[in-house]
């Protein structure tokens, strides 16, 4: 199985200044291969370049420009190329299954952040000084770098990637290591319920209180980006000290937010698996759950609208991407992977308006957010707790008619 690690580097100043020229030279690159395409493409025979036209014109560009594009590692150019062949990949497939297609975009310094190299020994040597005191890590045109192991890297490392936030600077490896030891059985199963009031509910009873991080950070971030728009828009080169501050404050402060909210579902995936076999969730459409609310024209007068509820909507969407179910989702089933355990994703339809005691399913058996009443049999449970019920026992109809 393959598994990433991410460690803090700490380079000296002028190896700052050489990740950020190697930074900026890779999207150089990935512009000018966009642009050949869509100029190749706008031309009379509609000429389309792939990856492999492109990657065999890296020695010239090399010999043609060897202070910036031959100063770096091929490889690693060549997974840029790469990178802009699988946007335009995607782009077509979209197309062709009638989505949004997305046209692949130029990109600005600001907005390209990582370097990838696709293997450990060409371009890039992790752990290069195995008997020093300290990490290192090689990359070529920047040197040794330091870097912040946290924690040992097990299995072999197959790709390095250099990558970018705020004024912090990651160092992001693939290792392929054997199948772990699944934990020891617990011959517990549970379901779980996705929620906004809490984090989650599960069929035991039990809650985890949403943490709200987005909310509790709102003040300070609205005060940050008030200050921010005092600014005019303008390029990154042309910013005043002020100005990029202020850019750097409202960045520390969605980072900052970011970060704990990813602590959060690691440790609530972690006790998760610690403590059951088998665990079961509903199957969510996060996307469509976060669609802003479409307009209502007002027949009668043209020109205008009738109210479709879109404040409320949009607080709702704000709370769900605050709440993080989608990352708490896909850190569920990776450490469920390693741990040897199993878990489900099921039809999230009228969980909660199902009573468990006889099945009867209906609207009024929820009469608020919180409270479940079933209107056949009068059983009454927290709602929640209900849905995770629900969603357990059609886990475990699910996982009973898999093949063996």
């Amino acid at each position: 199985m393959m598994r990433a690690y991410k460690f803090l580097m700490r380079p000296t100043v002028r190896q700052a200044q050489a990740l950020g020229e190697m930074l900026r030279d890779h999207c150089s690159l990935y512009n000018g291969a966009l642009q050949e395409r869509r100029d190749a493409y706008r031309h009379v025979s509609k000429t389309s370049i792939k990856y492999g036209h492109q990657s065999v014109q890296l020695k010239e560009i090399r010999s043609f420009d060897p202070e910036r594009q031959g100063r770096w590692s091929f490889s690693s150019q060549q997974a840029t190329l790469r990178r802009l062949d699988k946007a335009f990949a995607a782009f077509f497939r979209r197309v062709k299954s009638g989505d949004k297609p997305g046209y692949p975009r130029f990109r600005g310094v600001n907005w390209f952040d990582t370097v990838e190299f696709p293997k450990d020994g060409d371009g890039c040597r992790w752990d290069s000084t195995p008997h020093g005191p300290v990490t290192r890590v090689r990359l070529q045109g920047v040197g040794h770098v330091k870097v912040h192991q946290h924690r040992p890297v097990a299995g072999k490392v197959k790709t390095v990637s250099v990558k970018r936030e705020g004024r912090r600077w990651y160092i992001v490896l693939t290792a392929e290591q054997a199948q772990p030891e699944p934990l020891p059985r617990t011959g517990s199963v549970v379901g779980i319920d996705m929620g906004i009031a809490n984090f989650l509910a599960d069929s035991g009873g039990e809650f985890v209180p949403n943490p709200r991080h987005g909310r509790r950070a709102a003040a300070k971030l609205e005060a940050a980006q008030r200050a921010l728009s005092r600014f005019p828009r303008v390029g990154r080169d042309k910013r005043t000290g002020n100005h990029q501050r202020a850019v750097e404050k409202v960045a520390q402060l969605h980072g900052k937010v970011r970060r704990q909210r990813l602590d959060h579902a690691h440790k609530t995936a972690l006790d998760l698996i610690r403590e059951h076999d088998f665990i079961a969730h509903e199957d969510l459409k996060i996307r469509n759950m976060v669609r802003a609310a479409k307009p209502k024209p007002d027949p009668e007068t043209p020109g205008t609208f009738l109210p479709n509820g879109a404040t409320a909507k949009t607080g709702l969407n704000r709370s769900i991407a605050d709440a993080g179910w989608g990352v708490f989702l896909t850190i569920l089933h990776a450490k469920a992977e390693s741990a040897g355990r199993d878990v489900i994703a099921v039809d999230p339809r009228n969980t909660s308006r199902r009573c468990p005691a006889c099945g009867h399913t209906a609207k009024e058996n929820r009469p608020t957010q919180e409270q479940f009443h079933c209107i056949s049999c009068d059983h009454q449970a927290h709602a929640d707790t209900v849905g995770a019920t629900n969603v357990l026992r059609a886990g475990l109809a699910r996982r009973d008619a898999q093949p063996a």
